[in-house]
């Protein structure tokens, strides 16, 4: 369940120092309403440019430009592009593209923090001269251990107290390329005994001879996250800086750098919202990379993975995604929230927008003995009962079919209402048909099951069980690929000592041969439809005739609702 609301008093309170669900926006308006910033409102989306959105992203995309728009503010995409080793121009592309398809449009171009890279070196040599950042000499290693722990202070560094001037003189050199790597580094002067970890003194720059994706050589050092992430903020004029939760303790850092320095205006306020996990995957690009690079799944955009560029070609449909995390709003607490939940707002948006085939995945041929040899009828079938204006298309039915191999038993089990010697069902828009014979194997397996059908087509006998087929000599062959959670534990994190990459699902991937209506082989790449019966399914972009199964037709969220015994918003 989730955490409890913020006290009255706490800075995630809403309107009125009454706690709120959704404390940001509360927040914002109390902002609005007082005139702050004169009323305006700017946020921003400012990824770092080395690796694939994922949903989470899209939560706090959803966030950011939905919350400016609801006060007339602007939203802008800037890209942190802080650290040259792993930033490339094909993650910005990448980003842009996903920001794009979630139907959300940035105010003018993508800006960087490299845009700013002069003006930040500016303020860093402003504190240097008035005694609020020094250069030290130290390594990485030694600064971390003299940082100290929680409960006891740190130790000053010896270089601390070095004088202005000798400090700028060293960061200009270092700027300049005199120093290797790792040599020196910038620090702000702060607190050494501040509980704060991230008030100890921390790193403002470091030296790095790599070329940036944008600067090229130009820079031998670069700024950290957090000394450019604020001052950013500040520059494009952002009111409310939204950050998700592990940003908080940053967020006294982040208000001290913006205070030793001579802004216009009023500064940037940061503000933080909980993070999205959901069931039976991984988030971080730590997790990520390793099902990528040991080739457990195909790619960054493998249907398995929540990265936007999977889901995106699984056929989740954006809308439906926006409407997920809109639906979970803020709240209190980072919560882990049920797949299942997601899945169901997919399944809702394509009832309504998909259109209805026909594909048969383990086909079984059906011989329809009594009909007219070499006649071909073009029944109706409806494009989408949820959509009376959908109209319907016409599909090929002869004497030979193809059906799913699960609709056929010979020895039926109890309440099995399908196809058995004997018995009687209809075929989706065409016949009453009722099976007669069959015929098996060397191996003793059903291969072909015959039948007779009522040529009446106003036929209305009650039967218990209505199947999809395909015509025989219409089928089109075509791939389709099944998906199963990709981890069997449905918090795979959470589990001490344990890697979670034990919990992977072998079969999570699984590839039918099948046949298809012809008008399948129409569908254009990213379209969804719905196999009847069968579930919803997106054409891949690729040249072949592949299809991912989306989601499947029953509302898993809604029997994890009915097990649990009430309603609920999915987090944990």
């Amino acid at each position: 369940m989730p955490e409890p609301a913020p006290p009255p008093d706490s800075p995630d309170a809403g309107p009125g120092g009454i706690a709120a669900a959704d404390y940001i926006r509360a927040r914002v308006r109390d902002d609005v309403a007082a005139g702050k910033y004169g009323g305006r409102v700017q946020t921003r989306f400012p990824p770092e440019p080395n690796g694939y959105l994922h949903i989470g992203h899209a939560k706090a995309i959803a966030l950011n430009f939905g919350i400016a728009a609801e006060h007339g503010g602007v939203t802008r995409l800037r890209m942190d592009d802080t650290n040259p080793e792993t930033e490339g121009s094909d993650y910005v592309a990448a980003i842009e593209q996903d920001v794009t398809w979630l139907g959300f449009e940035p105010e003018g171009t993508t800006v960087f923090a490299s845009d700013y890279f002069d003006q930040l070196y500016r303020w860093a040599e402003q504190l240097i001269e008035a005694g609020l950042a020094y250069v030290d000499d130290q390594d990485a290693e030694t600064i971390s251990a003299q940082r100290g722990a929680f409960g006891e202070p740190g130790q000053e560094s010896p270089y601390r107290d070095r004088p202005a001037a000798e400090n700028l003189d060293l960061f200009r050199r270092m700027r300049d390329g005199e120093f290797a790597e790792g040599e020196r580094v910038l620090r702000a002067k702060i607190d050494m005994g501040s509980p704060n970890m991230l008030l100890r003194d921390p790193v403002l720059y470091r030296i790095r001879n790599t070329a940036h994706h944008r600067t090229g050589d130009r820079w031998h050092i670069y700024p950290t996250y957090d000394w450019a992430h604020g001052q950013s903020d500040a520059i494009e004029g952002v009111t409310h800086s939204l950050c998700s939760r592990e940003f908080k303790v940053h967020r006294p850092l982040y208000d001290w750098l913006l205070e030793h320095l001579d802004l216009p205006g009023e500064r940037p306020q940061q503000l933080e919202f909980p993070r999205l996990s959901l069931t039976h995957t991984v988030m971080s690009k730590r997790r990520l990379l390793p099902l990528v690079e040991q080739g457990v799944v195909d790619g960054w955009d493998d249907p398995r993975l929540p990265t936007l560029r999977g889901l995106r070609r699984r056929g989740y449909p954006p809308e439906a995604i926006v409407e997920f995390v809109e639906h979970l709003g803020v709240g209190t607490a980072d919560g882990i929230v049920e797949i299942e939940l997601l899945e169901s707002f997919v399944r809702t948006h394509l009832n309504r927008v998909a259109p209805r085939r026909m594909a048969v995945l383990e086909p079984l041929k059906l011989v329809l003995t009594d009909w007219p040899e070499g006649h071909v009828e073009w029944v109706d079938a409806q494009e989408n009962p949820e959509d009376p204006g959908a109209g319907h298309r016409k599909v090929p039915f002869t004497g030979q079919l193809w059906i799913e191999q699960d609709d056929f038993r010979e020895d039926p089990p109890p309440k099995y209402y399908r196809l058995t010697v004997g018995r009687e069902v209809r075929l989706r828009s065409a016949y009453l048909v009722t099976a007669t014979a069959v015929i098996k194997d060397a191996s003793g397996r059903v291969v072909e099951v015959h039948a007779t059908y009522d040529p009446d087509p106003e036929a209305s006998r009650k039967v218990k069980s209505t199947m999809h087929w395909v015509s025989a000599e219409h089928a089109v062959p075509a791939q389709v690929v099944l998906y199963e959670r990709l981890f069997t534990d449905p918090t795979p994190e959470a589990h001490d000592g344990v890697d979670p990459l034990s919990f992977l699902d072998a079969d999570s991937r699984i590839v039918r041969d099948a046949m298809v209506e012809p008008a399948l082989a129409e569908v254009g790449p990213g379209e969804v439809v719905q196999f009847e019966r069968l579930g919803y399914f997106a054409r891949d972009p690729g040249p072949d005739l592949l299809f991912h199964r989306t989601v499947g037709l029953r509302d898993e969220w809604a029997r994890i609702q009915k097990r649990a015994g009430a309603p609920g918003d999915g987090q944990r």
